[in-house]
């Protein structure tokens, strides 16, 4: 049996951190692990949220699926289905791997092969075609913004995945930006080029009072039908956390066919499955309404957009952000029940990063908070 140790260091953070998340495993093959392994593993993850998993660089796309998948044995649909509607905002930046299509490349640059992938050219979403008020070109290469704090699924007719695996292949070196909130107030954190950004939903959660604790628990959100589609043309508030309501979210005509049933309505607050804690989980671009506990629905879109982000505006405080500094080999997995995650950056024409990315949609959906947990 391998013996998996978590490292005492805590991982690389900025200064004056305040996380509470998050663990460097070592000591582990993640290509042979056992039974006995794979359960430390899955405490490791559950306890921490993030785990990061050094120098797997020869990790294959099976091993990664499989890996994955070991988690939620009965997944096995990539998190979005078996493909993407062209109108979607998600269309551009997922280049599936032909011979495993729950891994998807992700990155930037031009490549000319890549796992039975020829002449691809990876797009690193940049935040210009998604907010409201980007960064000037001219400070493009030093300023950038969290691009959309989100959870990792569709929101329609597919469950969100339990976890989701990032596997750094290609990283460039040298740069960091400086991430600009633009919200009001002048808050910047300094971030690796090209990192990932976390917050605990879990942290956020115990900062709320106990009234807005009752109405998170109580409360339940309704996402919209086909939502990457929705918010096509709808722009995102600058520090990447919702929409800004200027009623650009496509009607129910205007999408393509839905059926009421595969609509999603989730608790406000996920239950970890292993600890039994309490997180707020709210995927704000989503939203649509607000179901009650009194049987009440909301339904006013800017009025519902306000009251989550002042709930959510204090989880993305500098102090409660990790942004992960890539290195090559780091394979990250992440409770994507648990810690809601923001692409962040700008990359120059000339840098090349590859990532893999492996999720799939769910065999059951979130945990509420009255849920029981399984032996």
């Amino acid at each position: 049996m391998t013996t998996l140790t978590i490292c005492s260091k805590p991982l690389t953070q900025p200064m004056g951190s305040n996380i509470d998340f998050g663990v460097e495993l070592t000591g582990i093959n993640v290509e042979s692990m056992d039974d006995d392994d794979f359960t430390i593993l899955r405490k490791a993850l559950y306890e921490n949220q993030v785990v990061v998993i050094k120098n797997q660089g020869d990790l294959s796309p099976r091993g990664q699926y499989e890996l994955t998948r070991r988690f939620d044995p009965a997944a096995g649909v990539y998190s979005h289905g078996k493909s993407i509607d062209k109108r979607s905002v998600l269309h551009a930046d997922l280049t599936t791997i032909p011979h495993q299509p729950q891994v998807q490349v992700i990155g930037h640059g031009s490549v000319k092969e890549y796992e039975g992938l020829t002449n691809i050219q990876l797009r690193h979403p940049h935040h210009k075609t998604f907010h409201k008020e980007p960064i000037s070109a001219e400070e493009n290469d030093d300023f950038t913004h969290f691009y959309r704090w989100h959870i990792d699924s569709a929101m329609y007719n597919l469950d969100p995945p339990l976890v989701t695996s990032l596997l750094a292949v290609q990283v460039p070196k040298g740069r960091r930006q400086i991430c600009r909130y633009d919200d009001g107030t002048d808050t910047t954190i300094d971030v690796p080029l090209g990192t990932t950004a976390f917050f605990s939903g879990y942290r956020l959660y115990e900062m709320l009072s106990e009234e807005e604790k009752l109405f998170v628990r109580t409360s339940k959100v309704e996402y919209a039908p086909h939502p990457y589609i929705w918010m096509s043309k709808a722009k995102s508030r600058s520090n990447g956390l919702g929409i800004v309501s200027e009623g650009l979210e496509l009607s129910d005509e205007e999408l393509p066919p839905f059926e009421s049933s595969k609509i999603k309505t989730y608790p406000m607050v996920w239950k970890n499955p292993v600890t039994g804690k309490l997180a707020m989980m709210v995927y704000p671009t989503c939203v649509r309404k607000i179901h009650l506990e009194n049987g009440e629905v909301l339904d006013n879109l800017p009025e519902i957009r306000e009251r989550l982000y002042k709930l959510q505006r204090r989880a993305i405080d500098p102090t409660l952000i990790y942004p992960h500094d890539w290195q090559e080999g780091d394979l990250v997995l992440f409770n994507n029940h648990g810690v809601m995650h923001s692409i962040v950056g700008s990359f120059k024409d000339h840098e090349v990063r590859i990532f893999r990315q492996c999720n799939m949609a769910a065999s059951r959906p979130p945990m509420g908070p009255d849920d029981q947990i399984s032996a």
